[in-house]
């Protein structure tokens, strides 16, 4: 039987007290929506419908052609939302889930399991429940004889019995489609809220003696529906342990996976061990037997197996088998390494591309440079790339050797094997095999010292007269 999709993801998101549309908000550095669509992709859903209102431009700019969309230009309540797409899906046979854009911790094989129960016993609609102890704010589950569904309501709309309930409805739904648009069409706006809520479909289902059934989550974070900053970082922190969990039973080691933040998308081999205080964001991906942090911050980045990171900045670079970085190195966007690289403490990367074996051990930039194989640079080496109109290229050979305090003024080429002295700045090529020096001849003035510790004394004496 077909499965659709309808998300609702049309409110503006008041409580968030943000510029940026609710649904855009990231949980885990994926925003709420893109947690949902995976979600629905991941259940098998054939066609998916999302309702867009407020920020509908930039919800579309995000999820591209990953659905169908339908705008609700005035937000009259989810029953309203969901008729949106009657033009669409209107006509269709099978299953539709209707889900909120803003529970991203709604699990696929949860809806899949809604799905069993839905079609195995032929009902008009699956609730997907939660028991909670303290259920304000949210819409009760209230069931009849035999622990029948009757009907759902709205906290603002519950008597005192019906508050004292504490299933409460998460908001996801399953529905025969056709007789989802044939109820949506009898629903009315008379309740505290003067809107049409989807819920009224469950009543008037009863009343036509349609079979309703309610799938009791046992994971209540996925009860959680995101309105404020709070539910935000509730989501953030449960998604997290989420995560986590997934990893370390993938073979990685989180050594406290309460200081560990690794975001969705982020793929880690086996026996790699993750120190406190690291976050890995976006697409990382990290090899086998790799340590990483403490302190370290990666994102977009690949790194190979057996590396070393710690408190350091990685971003939108590879690292190559075997590499050492750190501690407090900066690779930022275009950094390449080679294997068995070394990245000491307080170098800057930018935009370079290391070949293997190659060191920059401490207090150096290298910046939009190629390098060769076992190249040695030493300390407070700079590439100098940028002339204040332009970047330029440094190219160093195979087995050259840069000493401290090199400045390299591009564009610029070090030959293999070529040598540069200490405190040099270069400014011409430097063949293969030469040794480059490029420093004024050294001048001792003989008991000058002296002389400059008097005059400046002098000087102190006559400030301290006047």
């Amino acid at each position: 039987m077909k499965t659709m999709a309808i998300v609702l993801a049309a409110g503006q998101g008041k409580r968030m007290k943000s510029k940026l549309y609710k649904v855009l908000h990231e949980v885990c550095g994926k925003p709420m929506v893109g947690h949902v669509l995976d979600t629905v992709k991941s259940a098998a859903c054939e066609r998916v419908v999302v309702v867009v209102g407020h920020g509908a431009e930039k919800v579309q700019a995000y999820l591209g052609d990953a659905a169908e969309y339908v705008l609700q230009a005035e937000q009259l309540g989810t029953g309203h939302a969901v008729r949106q797409a009657e033009g669409l899906l209107g006509a269709e046979e099978g299953t539709t889930l209707v889900i909120c854009g803003d529970t991203p911790l709604v699990r696929a094989s949860t809806i899949e399991a809604m799905r069993e129960l839905h079609q195995a016993s032929g009902a008009a609609a699956t609730v997907l429940t939660a028991s909670f102890d303290n259920p304000t704010g949210y819409g009760r589950v209230i069931r009849g004889e035999g622990g029948k569904v009757e009907r759902i309501v709205e906290q603002k709309d519950c008597s005192a019995a019906e508050a004292a309930v504490k299933e409460i409805n998460t908001g996801t739904y399953l529905f025969d489609n056709r007789k989802l648009f044939e109820a949506l069409a009898k629903v009315t706006n008379e309740n505290a809220q003067g809107e049409y809520y989807l819920t009224d479909v469950i009543g008037l289902f009863r009343q036509a003696e349609e079979g309703i059934q309610a799938y009791c989550t046992e994971d209540l974070a996925e009860a959680i529906g995101v309105n404020d900053r709070v539910a935000l970082a509730e989501a953030e922190r449960f998604m997290r342990e989420r995560l986590n969990r997934e990893h370390l039973l993938g073979g990685v080691t989180l050594i406290d996976p309460a200081s560990t933040y690794i975001e969705a998308g982020v793929r880690i081999g086996a026996d790699t061990v993750i120190m406190p205080g690291s976050f890995i964001r976006g697409g990382t991906v990290i090899g086998e037997d790799c340590v990483i942090g403490p302190g370290a911050d990666l994102s977009n980045s690949v790194i190979a197996d057996g590396v070393t990171i710690k408190h350091s900045v990685v971003a939108d670079s590879v690292v190559g088998e075997g590499c050492s970085v750190g501690p407090y190195a900066n690779l930022r966007p275009g950094t390449k390494l080679g294997k068995a690289c070394k990245i000491g403490d307080f170098v800057e990367l930018k935009n370079a591309v290391l070949d293997d074996g190659s060191k920059v051990s401490h207090l150096s930039y290298v910046g939009d440079a190629k390098v060769g194989k076992d190249v040695n640079i030493g300390c407070g080496a700079i590439t100098v790339n940028y002339d204040g109109f332009n970047k330029a290229l440094t190219e160093i050979g195979d087995n050259a050797f840069i000493g401290s305090n090199v400045n390299l003024i591009a564009p610029v080429q070090v030959g293999d094997g070529a040598y540069v002295v200490a405190g040099s700045t270069v400014t011409q090529n430097v063949p293969a095999g030469d040794l480059a020096i490029a420093r004024e001849r050294q001048v001792n003035k003989s008991g000058y010292a002296d002389k400059i510790r008097a005059r400046a004394k002098a000087k102190k004496e006559r400030s301290k007269e006047s």
